[in-house]
């Protein structure tokens, strides 16, 4: 597993002397080269999917160095489909994920050329949802909006590939809020969200169900908690930002936008409304949604909404005094139940340190600094504005919680599940008294 961080660590090495070389900067945004911490901060949020940024991406950066970011995102998005697609097929046949991740093929349980289909499948799904998409954002900008074809093309293919691997990049310096009372785009960007946050496996298999046909639990699950998540998070955005954020909207428009802010929050990084104007409930609210993310075959972040399902679940059970935790009349293996849960108190130990520190390196609001955290570590890219007024420790704090966000519950998810050995040995068993 140790190739999964070494090869995000080989991409970001690669994109900050990229975006280093001076042609990556617009003429007079600074002189010569990009100063070594914007590069390497924006080649880390790139290549982890996340969005945060300390300079404008579309008036710091020139036309090389956006293609250098986008290439770095399209890197990011891919590798995760990718290491994830394989992680899904070991975990269905007990096969070495290194073994895979290091001859490209296998040779039981799916049969020769396997993994090559499964990878072949996932690109496939990835540059046919973002041609689309950019296809209608690109008509639409052109149609609507009057912009050239090039500036039209660039930008709808930009957005198209970031929306679908949930990284929240713009060449907007306001992201999306100028497009707030425009449904062509959001709804298009946030299909693109949805569909690449889920998963091409859920996809795959929804598309092939037939009628009455039971779906696996992983797919019901993700599909249900994606559904829950969204639903509850726009409720609670319209209810809290209604003289807040979404104040001055129309109730339709602000509807819209308390749907949109759902979906950018499920770790995607755009915003339509001002994130600096979220009441108190809203950043709190916003920070339950963004650690949860999307699911766990995509290329959203977070701890997964697989995972809390699975702890509901685990919780349900024990207040109903059962033994066994049972979803659909299926019962969750104990495995299962401890992976959810070390994926869980690491995660909060994660955002509650790199909170801590970053709080005693800047002495910025703590409000403002849990939801940056919050935001690195599940991979989202919103922010309150604080980003660009970080001291550089604090940024490297914050560089450190997008690595481990990115990185980390992929390598910890194999590690726990391929590591699971049964075990013949029990130890005598002695209560403790909990709660």
């Amino acid at each position: 597993m140790r190739l999964v961080p070494l090869g995000f660590a080989l991409a970001i090495l690669a994109g900050t002397a990229l975006l280093m070389v001076p042609a990556a900067r617009e003429a007079g945004a600074i002189e010569g080269g990009a100063p070594w911490l914007v590069a390497l901060f924006t080649a880390v949020s790139a290549t982890c999917v996340t969005g945060l940024v300390t300079v404008d991406t579309g008036t710091y950066g020139s036309g090389f160095g956006e293609a250098v970011i986008l290439g770095l995102i399209q890197i990011g998005g891919l590798g995760t489909l990718v290491v994830t697609t394989l992680l899904l097929m070991a975990l269905g046949d007990r096969l070495s994920l290194s073994g895979r991740l290091r001859a490209g093929a296998e040779h039981r349980g799916v049969g020769p050329g396997g993994v090559e289909r499964r990878v072949r499948t996932v690109l496939a799904f990835t540059l046919a949802v973002e041609l689309g998409i950019a296809v209608l954002l690109i008509g639409w900008w052109r149609l609507a909006y009057g912009a050239p074809w090039a500036e039209a093309a660039w930008h709808g293919l930009f957005h198209s590939v970031s929306a679908f691997n949930n990284a929240g990049f713009g060449l907007h310096p306001d992201s999306l809020m100028r497009y707030s009372h425009d449904p062509v785009v959001l709804l298009a960007l946030s299909a693109a969200v949805v569909l690449g946050g889920i998963g091409m496996p859920v996809v795959a298999e929804l598309l092939r169900r037939h009628r009455g046909e039971r779906v696996s639990l992983h797919t019901y699950l993700t599909v249900l908690g994606t559904l829950i998540l969204l639903a509850g998070a726009a409720l609670l955005t319209f209810l809290f930002e209604r003289d807040g954020a979404l104040a001055g909207m129309a109730t339709p428009h602000a509807a819209l936008n308390a749907l949109i802010h759902s979906v950018m929050l499920r770790t995607a990084g755009f915003n339509a409304i001002d994130i600096a104007a979220l009441s108190d409930a809203g950043v709190l609210m916003a920070c339950f949604v963004m650690i949860v993310g999307g699911g766990s075959v995509g290329t959203a972040g977070g701890i997964k909404v697989t995972t809390v399902m699975v702890l509901l679940a685990v919780v349900a059970a024990e207040l109903r005094g059962r033994p066994d935790s049972t979803i659909r009349s299926r019962h969750l293996p104990g495995a299962v139940q401890r992976e959810a849960l070390a994926v869980l108190v690491l995660a909060v130990a994660a955002v509650g340190l790199g909170t801590l520190a970053v709080l005693g390196l800047s002495g910025l609001p703590l409000r403002d600094v849990m939801f940056e955290a919050s935001s690195a570590f599940a991979t989202v890219g919103l922010s309150t504005g604080i980003t660009a007024k970080l001291p550089p420790a604090a940024q490297g704090v914050i560089m450190a919680l997008m690595f481990i966000g990115r990185v980390g519950p992929i390598t910890l998810g194999a590690a726990l599940a391929l590591r699971n050995r049964p075990t013949n040995i029990r130890y005598a068993e002695e209560r403790v008294i909990v709660g």
